[in-house]
Order: C-alpha cells, then structure tokens, then sequence
C-alpha cells in the first residue's frame, strides 16, 4: 500500500549555490529577451526590409499566431498599447505572462527554491486550441480587427 501522507509532502528540493550564482540564469534570461525587444524597439518593423516576412502569409495569405508579433512588441516598447494588441493581442499576453512567470522564477531563486512547471495535458490542450482559435478567427471575414 502507497504511502500518500509522503507523496503528498514531496517538496521541490532548494537549489544550492549562493544567492548570485541563482539569479545568474534569470538575469541570463532577461538580459537575452531585453536585448532582442531592444533591437525591436530600435529597428522599426513597420519599414520594409528589416525583418522577413511570415513564409505561411507570404505563401497562403493566412495570417498565424505570430504574425504581427514583431510589430506589437515594437509598439509594446514605445507605449502604445492599443498598437500592440492591434498587431498581435496574443503576442501582449505572452509578454506579461513571461513578465510574471520571470518574476516568480526571480523571487524562487532568491530564496533557494527551484522552478517547476508542469504542464499537463489539459492545459496543452487549453494551449493549443487558444492558438487555434485565435489563428482562424483572425483570418475570417469578422476577425479582421485582429489583423496585423
């Protein structure tokens, strides 16, 4: 017989190393992803020319879930809000939600604990069919406000 009082008391084990050497993968992170907005920010990619365009609009005319993506983050970092979710609404919610996630990941370190993510199968679900919906409503006739 199964013990589940300690199944149910397992505990994700502290990280070890010094508060420094923790924080040292997150602020990598960050750094990566704050470099790569910068860039963004810096060149605009409503001119043509910087950036490739999407193969599968290029190939179908069918707008994908990143499509805009780049736009959005460029409007996101010069504080147009409303330009961004114009350019790609979902690309918003994956900026704050890696803010979040980034943050829980900080606090988790500093404090020696490790950050464990477990999806399962019902929220890779959840995932996909949100890309999924998002991906063919904004390609219909009534989801061109989501248009890029």
């Amino acid at each position: 017989m199964r013990d589940v009082n300690a199944e149910s008391q397992s505990v994700t084990p502290p990280a070890t190393g010094s508060t420094v050497a923790r924080l040292a993968v997150p602020a990598g992170v960050l750094a990566a992803v704050a470099g790569a907005f910068a860039y963004v920010a810096a060149v605009d990619p409503n001119q043509p020319g910087h950036y490739p365009v999407c193969p599968l609009y290029r190939l179908t005319g069918i707008y994908c879930p990143g499509c805009g993506g780049l736009r959005s983050a460029h409007s996101f970092i010069h504080g147009d809000l409303l330009a961004a979710l114009q350019d790609n609404a979902l690309a918003v919610v994956g900026y704050l939600g890696f803010a979040v996630l980034w943050t829980v990941w900080v606090v988790r370190a500093a404090r020696g604990r490790r950050l464990r993510i477990e999806l399962g199968p019902v929220h890779l679900w959840t995932l996909g069919t949100l890309l999924l919906v998002f991906t063919v409503v904004r390609n219909l006739p009534f989801g061109g406000w989501l248009h890029p």
